[in-house]
């Protein structure tokens, strides 16, 4: 069942896009949905976008939900082993 709740996050990073360029990233979306690619039923879709280089300048992860929910703790993991310090430098 697709819900089209999506939640939206203004974010500073950076990918790499389709070309093989950088980009700077300021939006991400998150989303569950039928897949484009994946061989999923629904996953979680991720799309890292850079808006002010154009419609094709994004990262997008397509992810089951069991592999996205994984991704997420081990974030969490990798920034709890970082002394807080660390994080707020730059």
């Amino acid at each position: 069942m697709c819900t089209y709740q999506t939640e939206m996050l203004a974010i500073k990073g950076s990918g790499k896009g389709p070309n093989g360029e950088w980009l700077r990233l300021t939006d991400a979306s998150v989303y569950v949905d039928h897949p484009f690619h994946a061989t999923a039923t629904h996953t979680v879709n991720i799309d890292l976008r850079a808006p002010a280089e154009g419609p094709s300048a994004r990262v997008a992860l397509e992810l089951h939900p069991a592999e996205a929910r994984a991704l997420a703790e081990t974030i969490l993991r990798a920034l709890d082993a970082v002394p807080p310090a660390v994080l707020l430098a730059g």
